[in-house]
Protein backbone atom coordinates (compact mmCIF):
# COMPACT_ATOMS: atom_id res chain seq x y z
CA UNK A 1 0.00 0.00 0.00
CA UNK A 2 1.29 3.47 -0.84
CA UNK A 3 2.45 5.48 2.17
CA UNK A 4 -0.11 8.18 3.02
CA UNK A 5 1.95 9.90 5.74
CA UNK A 6 2.96 13.54 5.28
CA UNK A 7 5.84 13.33 7.80
CA UNK A 8 8.64 13.24 5.23
CA UNK A 9 7.38 16.46 3.61
CA UNK A 10 7.21 18.20 6.98
CA UNK A 11 10.70 17.06 7.92
CA UNK A 12 12.57 17.60 4.68
CA UNK A 13 10.74 20.03 2.40
CA UNK A 14 11.16 23.80 2.65
CA UNK A 15 8.62 25.97 4.44
CA UNK A 16 7.89 27.56 1.07
CA UNK A 17 5.54 24.69 0.16
CA UNK A 18 2.01 25.98 -0.24
CA UNK A 19 -0.76 23.86 -1.73
CA UNK A 20 0.15 20.86 0.45
CA UNK A 21 -1.04 22.93 3.42
CA UNK A 22 -4.48 23.51 1.90
CA UNK A 23 -4.82 19.95 0.61
CA UNK A 24 -2.92 17.82 3.16
CA UNK A 25 -3.01 14.33 1.66
CA UNK A 26 -0.62 12.29 -0.46
CA UNK A 27 -2.06 12.08 -3.97
CA UNK A 28 -1.16 8.96 -5.92
CA UNK A 29 -3.03 8.84 -9.22
CA UNK A 30 -5.52 10.78 -11.30
CA UNK A 31 -7.73 10.55 -14.37
CA UNK A 32 -9.89 13.26 -15.89
CA UNK A 33 -11.30 15.32 -13.03
CA UNK A 34 -10.63 12.76 -10.31
CA UNK A 35 -7.64 12.71 -7.98
CA UNK A 36 -6.96 9.57 -5.94
CA UNK A 37 -5.08 9.75 -2.64
CA UNK A 38 -2.65 7.13 -1.41
CA UNK A 39 -5.30 5.84 1.00
CA UNK A 40 -7.69 5.26 -1.90
CA UNK A 41 -10.01 8.19 -1.28
CA UNK A 42 -11.18 10.03 -4.40
CA UNK A 43 -11.38 13.80 -4.78
CA UNK A 44 -13.17 15.80 -7.45
CA UNK A 45 -10.74 18.34 -8.90
CA UNK A 46 -11.89 21.98 -9.31
CA UNK A 47 -8.26 23.14 -9.18
CA UNK A 48 -6.76 21.62 -12.36
CA UNK A 49 -3.17 22.19 -11.31
CA UNK A 50 -3.80 25.94 -10.94
CA UNK A 51 -4.84 26.03 -14.60
CA UNK A 52 -2.30 23.60 -16.02
CA UNK A 53 -4.75 20.76 -16.70
CA UNK A 54 -7.42 22.27 -18.92
CA UNK A 55 -7.81 18.87 -20.60
CA UNK A 56 -7.88 16.91 -17.33
CA UNK A 57 -5.43 14.52 -15.71
CA UNK A 58 -3.77 11.82 -17.82
CA UNK A 59 -5.84 12.49 -20.90
CA UNK A 60 -5.63 9.16 -22.76
CA UNK A 61 -5.04 10.81 -26.15
CA UNK A 62 -1.92 12.51 -24.80
CA UNK A 63 -0.74 9.47 -22.86
CA UNK A 64 -0.87 7.26 -25.97
CA UNK A 65 1.09 9.77 -28.04
CA UNK A 66 3.73 10.20 -25.34
CA UNK A 67 4.19 6.45 -24.88
CA UNK A 68 4.53 5.92 -28.63
CA UNK A 69 7.08 8.73 -28.86
CA UNK A 70 9.14 7.35 -25.97
CA UNK A 71 9.03 3.80 -27.28
CA UNK A 72 10.39 4.86 -30.67
CA UNK A 73 13.26 6.75 -29.02
CA UNK A 74 12.06 10.25 -29.83
CA UNK A 75 14.27 13.15 -28.74
CA UNK A 76 13.42 14.23 -25.17
CA UNK A 77 15.92 17.03 -24.56
CA UNK A 78 16.87 19.24 -27.49
CA UNK A 79 17.69 22.74 -26.21
CA UNK A 80 16.53 24.93 -29.13
CA UNK A 81 17.70 22.58 -31.85
CA UNK A 82 15.31 21.56 -34.61
CA UNK A 83 13.36 18.39 -33.86
CA UNK A 84 10.43 16.69 -35.51
CA UNK A 85 8.42 17.11 -32.31
CA UNK A 86 8.92 20.89 -32.30
CA UNK A 87 8.16 21.12 -36.01
CA UNK A 88 4.92 19.20 -35.53
CA UNK A 89 3.82 21.57 -32.76
CA UNK A 90 4.70 24.73 -34.71
CA UNK A 91 2.78 23.48 -37.75
CA UNK A 92 -0.28 22.62 -35.64
CA UNK A 93 -0.17 25.91 -33.74
CA UNK A 94 0.02 27.90 -36.96
CA UNK A 95 -2.73 25.89 -38.64
CA UNK A 96 -5.18 25.60 -35.75
CA UNK A 97 -4.57 28.70 -33.62
CA UNK A 98 -2.83 31.53 -35.46
CA UNK A 99 -4.13 31.26 -39.02
CA UNK A 100 -7.84 30.95 -38.13
CA UNK A 101 -7.53 34.13 -36.02
CA UNK A 102 -5.50 36.07 -38.56
CA UNK A 103 -2.58 36.38 -36.15
CA UNK A 104 0.97 36.77 -37.41
CA UNK A 105 3.32 35.98 -34.55
CA UNK A 106 6.82 34.61 -34.22
CA UNK A 107 7.15 31.92 -31.54
CA UNK A 108 9.81 32.03 -28.85
CA UNK A 109 10.24 28.87 -26.80
CA UNK A 110 11.39 30.08 -23.40
CA UNK A 111 12.34 28.22 -20.25
CA UNK A 112 9.48 26.00 -19.09
CA UNK A 113 7.72 28.29 -16.60
CA UNK A 114 5.20 31.04 -17.17
CA UNK A 115 7.44 33.41 -15.25
CA UNK A 116 10.22 32.81 -17.77
CA UNK A 117 7.88 33.70 -20.61
CA UNK A 118 6.99 36.95 -18.84
CA UNK A 119 10.67 37.72 -18.27
CA UNK A 120 11.39 37.19 -21.96
CA UNK A 121 8.44 39.34 -23.06
CA UNK A 122 9.49 42.21 -20.80
CA UNK A 123 13.11 42.00 -21.91
CA UNK A 124 12.39 41.98 -25.63
CA UNK A 125 9.85 44.80 -25.24
CA UNK A 126 12.48 46.92 -23.53
CA UNK A 127 15.02 46.10 -26.24
CA UNK A 128 12.59 46.82 -29.06
CA UNK A 129 11.59 50.24 -27.69
CA UNK A 130 14.80 51.31 -25.96
CA UNK A 131 12.76 52.20 -22.88
CA UNK A 132 12.75 50.59 -19.44
CA UNK A 133 9.46 51.49 -17.72
CA UNK A 134 6.52 49.07 -17.82
CA UNK A 135 2.92 49.65 -16.77
CA UNK A 136 1.18 46.89 -14.82
CA UNK A 137 -2.11 46.85 -12.97
CA UNK A 138 -3.51 46.42 -9.50
CA UNK A 139 -4.02 42.78 -8.45
CA UNK A 140 -1.90 41.56 -11.37
CA UNK A 141 0.02 38.30 -11.15
CA UNK A 142 2.86 37.77 -13.62
CA UNK A 143 5.12 35.30 -11.82
CA UNK A 144 7.64 35.36 -9.00
CA UNK A 145 10.99 35.82 -10.73
CA UNK A 146 12.19 39.39 -10.22
CA UNK A 147 10.99 40.89 -13.50
CA UNK A 148 7.58 39.25 -13.28
CA UNK A 149 7.37 39.97 -9.56
CA UNK A 150 7.95 43.67 -10.17
CA UNK A 151 4.78 43.61 -12.29
CA UNK A 152 2.86 41.51 -9.74
CA UNK A 153 0.64 43.36 -7.28
CA UNK A 154 0.21 41.09 -4.26
CA UNK A 155 2.25 42.28 -1.27
CA UNK A 156 2.59 38.71 0.08
CA UNK A 157 4.75 37.82 -2.92
CA UNK A 158 6.45 41.19 -3.32
CA UNK A 159 7.82 41.26 0.22
CA UNK A 160 9.73 38.03 -0.46
CA UNK A 161 11.88 39.65 -3.16
CA UNK A 162 14.57 40.98 -0.84
CA UNK A 163 15.39 43.79 -3.29
CA UNK A 164 13.62 46.82 -4.69
CA UNK A 165 11.30 46.08 -7.58
CA UNK A 166 11.85 48.87 -10.06
CA UNK A 167 10.87 50.07 -13.53
CA UNK A 168 7.15 49.34 -13.15
CA UNK A 169 4.34 51.87 -12.77
CA UNK A 170 1.17 50.49 -11.17
CA UNK A 171 -2.21 51.68 -12.43
CA UNK A 172 -5.79 50.66 -11.51
CA UNK A 173 -7.28 47.68 -13.38
CA UNK A 174 -10.72 47.82 -14.92
CA UNK A 175 -13.30 48.11 -12.12
CA UNK A 176 -10.74 48.79 -9.40
CA UNK A 177 -12.26 52.20 -8.61
CA UNK A 178 -15.85 50.96 -8.80
CA UNK A 179 -18.55 50.76 -11.42
CA UNK A 180 -18.79 53.69 -13.80
CA UNK A 181 -15.15 54.74 -13.47
CA UNK A 182 -12.96 54.17 -16.52
CA UNK A 183 -9.55 53.70 -14.96
CA UNK A 184 -7.84 54.39 -18.30
CA UNK A 185 -8.75 58.05 -17.92
CA UNK A 186 -5.91 58.23 -15.42
CA UNK A 187 -3.46 56.41 -17.69
CA UNK A 188 -4.22 58.60 -20.68
CA UNK A 189 -4.06 61.78 -18.62
CA UNK A 190 -0.67 60.79 -17.17
CA UNK A 191 0.71 59.99 -20.62
CA UNK A 192 -0.38 63.38 -21.93
CA UNK A 193 0.91 65.35 -18.93
CA UNK A 194 4.65 66.01 -18.87
CA UNK A 195 4.38 66.66 -15.15
CA UNK A 196 2.78 63.32 -14.20
CA UNK A 197 6.08 61.60 -13.51
CA UNK A 198 5.15 58.67 -15.74
CA UNK A 199 8.08 57.81 -17.98
CA UNK A 200 6.88 56.69 -21.40
CA UNK A 201 6.59 52.93 -20.99
CA UNK A 202 8.19 50.29 -23.14
CA UNK A 203 5.14 48.12 -22.60
CA UNK A 204 1.89 47.57 -20.78
CA UNK A 205 1.38 44.07 -19.41
CA UNK A 206 -2.15 42.97 -18.55
CA UNK A 207 -4.35 39.91 -18.00
CA UNK A 208 -7.72 39.97 -19.78
CA UNK A 209 -8.99 38.01 -16.77
CA UNK A 210 -6.99 38.17 -13.56
CA UNK A 211 -6.83 34.75 -11.92
CA UNK A 212 -4.67 35.03 -8.82
CA UNK A 213 -5.91 38.60 -8.38
CA UNK A 214 -9.47 37.42 -7.72
CA UNK A 215 -11.16 36.55 -11.06
CA UNK A 216 -11.33 40.18 -12.19
CA UNK A 217 -12.60 40.48 -15.76
CA UNK A 218 -11.57 43.35 -18.03
CA UNK A 219 -14.40 44.47 -20.27
CA UNK A 220 -14.02 44.43 -24.04
CA UNK A 221 -14.34 48.25 -24.30
CA UNK A 222 -11.65 48.72 -21.65
CA UNK A 223 -9.22 46.42 -23.49
CA UNK A 224 -10.06 48.09 -26.80
CA UNK A 225 -9.30 51.50 -25.35
CA UNK A 226 -6.08 50.20 -23.80
CA UNK A 227 -5.03 48.94 -27.25
CA UNK A 228 -5.80 52.33 -28.81
CA UNK A 229 -3.88 54.24 -26.15
CA UNK A 230 -0.82 52.02 -26.42
CA UNK A 231 -0.80 52.24 -30.22
CA UNK A 232 -1.13 56.02 -30.17
CA UNK A 233 1.88 56.36 -27.87
CA UNK A 234 4.09 53.66 -29.40
CA UNK A 235 3.80 51.40 -26.35
CA UNK A 236 3.89 47.62 -26.79
CA UNK A 237 0.92 45.70 -25.37
CA UNK A 238 1.63 42.36 -23.67
CA UNK A 239 -1.30 40.06 -22.89
CA UNK A 240 -0.50 37.54 -20.17
CA UNK A 241 -2.57 34.49 -21.16
CA UNK A 242 -0.74 32.03 -18.94
CA UNK A 243 -3.75 31.07 -16.81
CA UNK A 244 -6.62 32.61 -18.78
CA UNK A 245 -5.62 31.16 -22.16
CA UNK A 246 -5.93 27.81 -23.97
CA UNK A 247 -9.73 27.81 -23.81
CA UNK A 248 -10.17 28.70 -20.17
CA UNK A 249 -12.41 31.73 -20.79
CA UNK A 250 -14.36 30.26 -23.70
CA UNK A 251 -11.98 31.04 -26.57
CA UNK A 252 -8.38 30.02 -27.14
CA UNK A 253 -7.14 33.43 -25.98
CA UNK A 254 -8.98 35.50 -23.39
CA UNK A 255 -8.30 38.68 -25.40
CA UNK A 256 -10.24 37.37 -28.41
CA UNK A 257 -13.60 38.58 -27.12
CA UNK A 258 -12.37 42.19 -27.36
CA UNK A 259 -11.10 41.82 -30.92
CA UNK A 260 -7.71 43.36 -30.11
CA UNK A 261 -4.35 42.14 -31.38
CA UNK A 262 -1.57 42.41 -28.77
CA UNK A 263 2.07 42.93 -29.69
CA UNK A 264 3.18 40.08 -27.44
CA UNK A 265 1.36 37.20 -25.75
CA UNK A 266 2.69 34.93 -23.01
CA UNK A 267 1.38 31.35 -22.98
CA UNK A 268 2.17 28.53 -20.56
CA UNK A 269 0.33 26.24 -18.09
CA UNK A 270 -2.12 24.30 -20.30
CA UNK A 271 -0.35 24.81 -23.61
CA UNK A 272 1.37 21.42 -23.28
CA UNK A 273 -1.99 19.73 -22.70
CA UNK A 274 -0.52 17.01 -20.51
CA UNK A 275 0.86 19.10 -17.66
CA UNK A 276 4.44 18.85 -18.87
CA UNK A 277 6.37 22.15 -18.54
CA UNK A 278 6.23 24.42 -21.58
CA UNK A 279 6.06 28.16 -22.21
CA UNK A 280 5.85 30.42 -25.22
CA UNK A 281 6.12 34.08 -26.12
CA UNK A 282 4.22 35.10 -29.23
CA UNK A 283 5.44 38.35 -30.76
CA UNK A 284 4.85 40.45 -33.84
CA UNK A 285 7.79 39.98 -36.22
CA UNK A 286 8.83 43.63 -35.80
CA UNK A 287 9.25 43.08 -32.05
CA UNK A 288 11.56 40.10 -32.53
CA UNK A 289 14.81 42.05 -32.09
CA UNK A 290 16.63 39.30 -30.19
CA UNK A 291 20.18 38.44 -31.11
CA UNK A 292 20.87 34.67 -31.08
CA UNK A 293 21.24 33.32 -27.56
CA UNK A 294 20.18 36.49 -25.70
CA UNK A 295 17.50 34.59 -23.77
CA UNK A 296 18.35 30.93 -23.34
CA UNK A 297 17.42 28.11 -21.01
CA UNK A 298 18.47 24.49 -20.69
CA UNK A 299 14.89 23.24 -20.82
CA UNK A 300 13.42 25.49 -23.49
CA UNK A 301 13.09 22.45 -25.76
CA UNK A 302 10.79 20.05 -23.89
CA UNK A 303 10.02 17.70 -26.74
CA UNK A 304 7.60 15.57 -24.74
CA UNK A 305 5.56 18.72 -24.16
CA UNK A 306 5.64 19.48 -27.89
CA UNK A 307 4.14 16.05 -28.58
CA UNK A 308 1.22 16.39 -26.15
CA UNK A 309 0.69 20.04 -27.11
CA UNK A 310 0.32 19.12 -30.75
CA UNK A 311 -2.11 16.32 -29.97
CA UNK A 312 -4.17 18.67 -27.77
CA UNK A 313 -4.51 21.14 -30.61
CA UNK A 314 -5.47 18.46 -33.11
CA UNK A 315 -7.92 16.75 -30.75
CA UNK A 316 -9.74 19.84 -29.46
CA UNK A 317 -9.21 22.81 -31.78
CA UNK A 318 -9.94 21.53 -35.27
CA UNK A 319 -13.56 22.72 -35.00
CA UNK A 320 -15.85 24.58 -32.58
CA UNK A 321 -17.28 21.55 -30.74
CA UNK A 322 -14.94 21.84 -27.76
CA UNK A 323 -15.63 25.53 -27.17
CA UNK A 324 -19.36 24.99 -27.66
CA UNK A 325 -19.23 22.42 -24.87
CA UNK A 326 -17.24 24.78 -22.62
CA UNK A 327 -19.80 27.54 -23.25
CA UNK A 328 -22.67 25.28 -22.17
CA UNK A 329 -20.87 24.25 -18.99
CA UNK A 330 -19.94 27.86 -18.29
CA UNK A 331 -23.59 28.90 -18.45
CA UNK A 332 -24.48 26.11 -16.04
CA UNK A 333 -21.69 27.00 -13.61
CA UNK A 334 -22.49 30.72 -13.56
CA UNK A 335 -26.20 30.06 -13.05
CA UNK A 336 -25.48 27.71 -10.17
CA UNK A 337 -23.14 30.19 -8.48
CA UNK A 338 -25.67 32.99 -8.88
CA UNK A 339 -28.24 30.71 -7.23
CA UNK A 340 -25.91 30.08 -4.28
CA UNK A 341 -25.37 33.82 -3.86
CA UNK A 342 -29.13 34.42 -3.97
CA UNK A 343 -29.69 31.78 -1.28
CA UNK A 344 -27.61 33.86 1.16
CA UNK A 345 -28.51 37.52 0.54
CA UNK A 346 -27.17 38.50 3.98
CA UNK A 347 -23.63 37.47 2.97
CA UNK A 348 -23.36 39.86 0.03
CA UNK A 349 -21.83 37.18 -2.19
CA UNK A 350 -21.15 38.08 -5.81
CA UNK A 351 -20.14 36.05 -8.84
CA UNK A 352 -17.73 36.98 -11.58
CA UNK A 353 -15.76 35.30 -14.32
CA UNK A 354 -15.82 34.07 -17.92
CA UNK A 355 -15.89 30.58 -19.33
CA UNK A 356 -14.87 27.98 -16.77
CA UNK A 357 -12.92 30.62 -14.87
CA UNK A 358 -15.25 31.80 -12.11
CA UNK A 359 -15.17 33.21 -8.61
CA UNK A 360 -17.61 33.32 -5.70
CA UNK A 361 -16.59 36.57 -4.04
CA UNK A 362 -16.88 36.85 -0.26
CA UNK A 363 -15.89 40.49 0.32
CA UNK A 364 -18.01 40.92 3.47
CA UNK A 365 -15.99 38.20 5.24
CA UNK A 366 -12.59 37.53 3.64
CA UNK A 367 -12.15 34.37 5.73
CA UNK A 368 -15.27 32.72 4.34
CA UNK A 369 -13.80 31.51 1.03
CA UNK A 370 -10.94 29.76 2.82
CA UNK A 371 -13.32 28.08 5.25
CA UNK A 372 -15.52 26.87 2.41
CA UNK A 373 -12.46 25.51 0.60
CA UNK A 374 -11.33 23.61 3.70
CA UNK A 375 -14.78 22.15 4.32
CA UNK A 376 -15.15 21.21 0.65
CA UNK A 377 -11.84 19.36 0.81
CA UNK A 378 -13.12 17.35 3.77
CA UNK A 379 -16.09 16.45 1.58
CA UNK A 380 -13.94 15.37 -1.36
CA UNK A 381 -13.55 18.51 -3.49
CA UNK A 382 -10.26 20.26 -4.28
CA UNK A 383 -10.91 23.98 -4.81
CA UNK A 384 -8.63 26.93 -4.04
CA UNK A 385 -9.01 30.61 -3.22
CA UNK A 386 -7.61 33.75 -4.81
CA UNK A 387 -7.60 37.52 -4.39
CA UNK A 388 -5.44 39.82 -2.28
CA UNK A 389 -7.10 38.55 0.90
CA UNK A 390 -7.99 35.07 -0.43
CA UNK A 391 -11.57 36.28 -0.39
CA UNK A 392 -12.60 34.60 -3.66
CA UNK A 393 -13.51 30.92 -3.99
CA UNK A 394 -11.92 30.10 -7.33
CA UNK A 395 -13.57 27.68 -9.75
CA UNK A 396 -11.00 26.25 -12.17
CA UNK A 397 -12.26 22.82 -13.27
CA UNK A 398 -10.86 21.00 -16.28
CA UNK A 399 -12.57 22.11 -19.48
CA UNK A 400 -13.22 18.42 -20.15
CA UNK A 401 -15.16 17.94 -16.89
CA UNK A 402 -18.51 16.23 -17.36
CA UNK A 403 -21.77 18.07 -16.68
CA UNK A 404 -22.52 15.62 -13.85
CA UNK A 405 -19.11 16.22 -12.24
CA UNK A 406 -19.58 19.97 -12.51
CA UNK A 407 -22.99 19.77 -10.87
CA UNK A 408 -21.67 17.48 -8.12
CA UNK A 409 -18.81 19.85 -7.33
CA UNK A 410 -21.11 22.87 -7.11
CA UNK A 411 -23.38 20.92 -4.78
CA UNK A 412 -20.41 20.17 -2.52
CA UNK A 413 -19.68 23.90 -2.41
CA UNK A 414 -23.31 24.63 -1.51
CA UNK A 415 -23.24 22.05 1.29
CA UNK A 416 -19.85 23.24 2.51
CA UNK A 417 -21.07 26.83 2.76
CA UNK A 418 -24.08 25.67 4.78
CA UNK A 419 -21.85 23.64 7.09
CA UNK A 420 -19.45 26.54 7.63
CA UNK A 421 -22.31 28.91 8.45
CA UNK A 422 -23.84 26.41 10.85
CA UNK A 423 -20.55 26.06 12.70
CA UNK A 424 -19.49 29.72 12.75
CA UNK A 425 -21.72 32.29 11.02
CA UNK A 426 -19.98 34.69 8.70
CA UNK A 427 -18.79 37.94 10.18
Amino acid sequence: MTDSSLDIFEQHESNVRGYIRAFPVVFDSARGSTLVAADGREYLDFFAGAGVLNYGHNNPAFTRALIEYLERGGIIHGLDMATSAKRGFIEAFERLVLAPRGLEYKLQFTGPTGANAVEAALKVARQATGRSNVVAFTNAFHGLSLGGLAATGNSHYRTAAGVTLDNVTRLPYDGYLGAGVDTLDLFERMLDDGGSGLDLPAAVIVEAVQGEGGINVASAPWLQRLRRVTEEHGILLILDEIQSGVGRTGSFFAFEESGIVPDLVTVSKSISGSGLPMSLVLMRPAVDVWKPGQHTGTFRGNNLAFISARVALEEYWADSAFMDDVAAKSTSLMSSLEAIAAEHPDLGLTVRGRGLFAGLVCDSDPTLAGRISAEAFRRGLVIETSGAADQVLKFLPALTITADELERGVQIVRESLAAVLATAPAR
